[in-house]
């Protein structure tokens, strides 16, 4: 029996050598590449070697060599058709049904490849035509240069109804080929055929071994709906299967550089033409599992280029869904979060590659941004909501089918919640959440148990108890810009007693100082990506972290902005009244204060401000509020 290519190619995609050849191979992985001892021949030294993004094994050694089919055949004895059948049983992949008009259907398929090489030429040609000009300007304007339209292969598709058409037929392509590639479509009520794409650029979509398999195009009237459109799905391309550039991402991806998952196609280019050639994108969609699976057949753990606002978000805890039941070990996601309102395309046109490389190194593992979402997805103050949000986790974690990495992310999640609320293990490995023995045969689940009384915590020094309310009165700040913007002065004002917490509001205030007063710049992922850049990463993890949404649950960022300002002025009343009433040192008659410094309040005692030191703090407001003053130059900021 005789196997479609592209089937066979399937399989090869869908199967891990690496995985197939471990079952008979102990392998080492180094770098890219994994190493052992050659089955095929006696050695000592390890000379065979195993590429998994090449799809093939080599031996130095024999010389022996070839894909995954073939090694199972020479492991197993068994004939090609049937280390296909067992492949693709393995894989779950349905083998194509016997047809003896087989090799007309190969040929088929040949002939859309070269009907869509064709276009893509006839594509390119128009683009340096006189029509092709208002295309060309518009590329130019996008900042790209000759070297990276030839690269990309970008074309233009003239706003003339059949051009596409009447020039393919003259290289004899017929009418049939045309519509089966997706060139031209017929419209409702046999009207005649219609060109797919007109008056637009045209990015090529290539497959992963280089072939076009379609089209994207950009429409250059400003009333044209939709901005963009894809070649509709063909016996060559199913966009939930397929990733622009990535050929080319695959082939940087294996040389070292990061594979990096935007948005859409100027995006891929601009970063490529950037400095980051491992830059891809899905076509109009939401990120699938099977485009999961493509990019970690590429690299084991791709950055998804997210917005920052509510919308990228929800883009990322989306593409956590579809990741989670397929991880396995060495094979993740991670999450890159850009400023507010800026997408890979522009970020690198403002500022430049060294912008783009902070976003990338900052980005944040799959399980921070599980358990971050989750957290956030609501309110965590009650007993019945900590269990909730424990199910959440759990239920999430449970998705995981791979054995090993669903009982790391389980401890993960375990030690993210305890430290987030102050449980205590009990019996680590034996009654665990979720699985161990205790629990499983119906005995009780020590985790969650209330931990035996213990001493109460050591008393915190004043100034300990003085950080907790400067830490959430920035924290509100922060996240409610727009907010502070109206209290502005009187956060200027405050005595902040901690050196880091009073620069980074020194940051906050040039940044305020210098921001367009609309409610549009006055975004606080904006703001914190600002304040990451100068330096105050640190400092921003501890104040967006379940230890201050505990004491205030509005310094959220995603909080509802009602109440906010009230909540400032009484945050700036406490640190006052920290600023105002601290004890040079913490002895005194009975304080309580908890782990979190705001449990209790030391109790009065002789130790009084000096005369000194109330002038001196006075000074200090005075000078504050004359910096705001300065400033703004406006006396509207409201009281």
């Amino acid at each position: 029996m005789s196997f479609d290519p592209n089937f066979l190619d399937r399989l090869r995609d869908q199967v891990s050598i690496a995985e197939v050849v471990g079952r008979r191979v102990r392998l080492t992985r180094k770098g890219r590449e994994h190493s052992g001892l050659c089955p095929f021949h006696n050695e000592k030294t390890p000379s065979f070697t195993v590429s998994e993004d090449k799809g093939f094994y080599h031996c130095f050694g024999c010389g022996e060599h070839g894909d995954v089919i073939g090694f199972v055949m020479k492991t197993e004895g068994l004939s090609f058709p049937e280390a296909v059948e067992k492949l693709a049983g393995e894989a779950n992949l349905p083998l194509p049904r016997r047809d003896p008009r087989e090799l007309e259907t190969r040929k088929r398929r040949a002939d859309l490849h070269e009907a869509l090489e064709e276009a893509c030429r006839w594509f390119q040609e128009q683009l340096e035509t006189p029509a092709g000009r208002e295309a060309r300007d518009y590329l130019a304007g996008r900042g790209l240069s000759p070297e990276t339209l030839r690269a990309f292969r970008l074309g233009f598709a003239p706003d003339q109804r059949g051009a596409l058409r009447k020039a393919l037929n003259a290289r004899g392509i017929d009418d049939a080929l045309l519509l089966e590639a997706g060139l031209l479509k017929q419209p409702e009520g046999g009207a005649p055929l219609r060109d797919y794409f007109f008056n637009r650029v045209i990015f090529p979509i290539p497959d992963r071994r280089g072939r076009v398999i379609a089209f994207g195009g950009r429409t250059l009237s400003p009333d044209a709906k939709p901005k963009y459109v894809n070649s509709p799905d063909s016996p060559l391309f199913h966009k939930g299967r397929v990733l622009y550039n990535m050929a080319r991402a695959r082939q940087a991806a294996h040389d070292g550089n990061a594979l990096i998952v935007a948005e859409g196609y100027m995006d891929v280019i601009a970063l490529t033409q950037a400095g980051f050639p491992g830059a891809v994108a899905p076509l109009g969609t939401a990120v699938t599992e099977e485009q999961i699976a493509e990019l970690w057949r590429m690299a084991p753990e791709p950055v998804l280029c997210l917005d920052g606002d509510a919308a990228g978000q929800r883009a990322a805890q989306r593409a956590i869904e579809r990741a989670l039941p397929t991880l396995r070990p060495g094979c993740s996601l991670s999450f890159a979060t850009l400023p507010a309102g800026e997408d890979p395309d522009s970020l690198v046109k403002a500022q430049g590659s060294a912008a783009m490389s902070r976003v990338l190194a900052a980005a944040r593992p799959l399980s921070e941004m599980l358990w971050t979402g989750r957290l956030a997805a609501g309110r965590s103050d009650t007993p019945e909501r900590r269990a909730a949000l424990r199910r959440d986790l759990m239920e999430a974690v449970e998705r995981i089918q791979d054995p090993g990495v669903r009982q790391e992310y389980r401890q993960e999640m375990l030690r993210r919640f305890d430290e987030a609320f102050g449980f205590r293990r009990q019996r680590p490995g034996k009654g665990a959440w979720g699985g161990g023995r205790e629990a499983g045969r119906g005995g009780r689940d020590r985790r969650w148990e209330q931990p035996e009384p213990r001493p109460a915590p050591p008393r915190q020094s004043p100034a300990l108890l003085r950080r907790r309310p400067e830490q959430v009165l920035l924290a509100l700040a922060i996240a409610h810009p727009e907010a502070a913007l109206d209290r502005v002065e009187e956060l200027a004002a405050a005595p902040l007693q901690s050196p880091d917490l009073r620069r980074l509001r020194e940051a906050l205030l040039d940044w305020l100082a210098e921001v367009d007063l609309g409610a549009a710049d006055l975004d606080s992922s904006s703001l914190r990506c600002h304040l990451r850049g100068q330096g105050f990463a640190g400092l921003l993890d501890g104040l967006f972290a379940p230890q201050i949404y505990l004491h205030e649950s509005l310094a959220r960022p995603e909080a509802p902005p009602r109440d906010v300002r009230k909540r400032i002025g009484y945050w700036i009343l406490r640190v006052r009244e920290g600023g105002a009433g601290a004890r040079e040192e913490s002895a005194g008659t009975g304080s309580q204060a908890g782990s979190d410094g705001l449990s209790g309040e030391a109790e009065a005692g002789t130790d009084q401000p000096s005369r000194a030191q109330r002038e001196r703090a006075m000074a200090e407001e005075s000078t504050a509020q004359q910096r705001v003053i300065e400033r703004f130059d406006s006396s509207e900021v409201a009281d």
